[in-house]
Parts: C-alpha cells; structure tokens; sequence
C-alpha cells in the first residue's frame, strides 16, 4: 500500500508538473497575444489618424489659374493749370498753379484724349477758380480735389474712363 501510495504521489507529481508546465506555456503565451493585441491596435489607430488627417487636416493645394499679364498704365500729361482762388471778402488775392498727369488704362485713350483736351481744361478750370484756400488744406483737401478732377475728366471723357488723375505739382501762392 505504501507502494502504491508512492505510485499515487509520482503520478500526482507528474500530473502536477504536467499542469505547471501548461500553465508555463499559457503564461508564456499570453504576453504574445498581448503584444500582437496591443501591435494590432496601434495599425488601427494610426490608419484611423492618418484617415482623420487627410480627411481634416491635409489639403491639397488648388492649382493656380495663370496670372494674366497686367498691362502697365499709361500716364498723359495735362498742360499746366494757374487760377486765382476766390476770395471770400479777402482783398489778398491767392494763385493755383497745378500739374496733374491723367492715369489711362491703355495707349489707345491718349488718341481719344488729345482731341478733347479743351473740354478738360475748361472743367479744371472752372472748377479750380471755384476752390477757396480753405478748400485745399490738409491732405483731406487734396484727397478731395483729386477725386473732383478724376469725377470731371470722367464726365468730359464718356463713355471712357481715366483711372486716376495725379499731382506732379500744386503751388498754392
């Protein structure tokens, strides 16, 4: 009986080593399994943040149109203005001496201009006679009568237009 006692506990040691062994496998493997879980989820991620990126993030560059030339403007000098300003009531009398030069869009205006450059002078003039001192000070006056003069060559010169008109000199004595 003792024999078989003895029997009994190999068997239950054998039994016991076989079961630690299998538990040794199982432990062995299951940081593998961990670790290819773990490899399989950082795929997924980064396929899902490299989806969201091009999705979100990344845009691509629209082609660009070519850029048409831009022609240069073209600059038309205007005879030189000198008016009296008027007077309100002051017995000084003021002078305007004014050079503008007219900004064209194309070559092809200063044909069309050069015939009705009388009619231009005439509106500079009676308006330029009209400006009291007062009329021309600051660089508020000028702005103002810059925009007046482009407004008035624009009615002389219908249907085309200038597009602005420039001070080369303006003396006001």
């Amino acid at each position: 009986m003792a024999k078989a006692k003895a029997a009994k506990d190999a068997d239950a040691e054998d039994t016991g080593d076989a079961a630690e062994g299998e538990a040794a496998t199982t432990k062995g493997k299951l940081p593998l399994r961990l670790i290819l879980m773990a490899v399989g989820g950082l795929v997924v991620l980064g396929g899902l943040g490299a989806g969201a990126f091009m999705f979100f993030g990344h845009k691509e560059e629209p082609e660009k149109p070519a850029v048409a030339a831009v022609k240069p403007p073209v600059f038309f000098d205007v005879p030189e203005v000198l008016v009296n300003l008027s007077n309100a009531g002051s017995d000084r009398t003021q002078y305007l001496k004014v050079k503008v030069v007219l900004e064209l869009p194309d070559q092809a205006l200063t044909l069309q201009i050069t015939p009705i450059m009388p009619r231009v002078m005439d509106t500079f003039q009676t308006y330029l006679r009209e400006l009291r001192p007062t009329d021309l000070e600051g660089s508020a006056g000028l702005y103002r009568l810059k925009e007046e003069l482009t407004r008035r060559v624009n009615i002389a010169l219908a249907p085309n237009k200038v597009n602005a008109v420039l001070f080369k000199e303006i003396v006001v004595q």
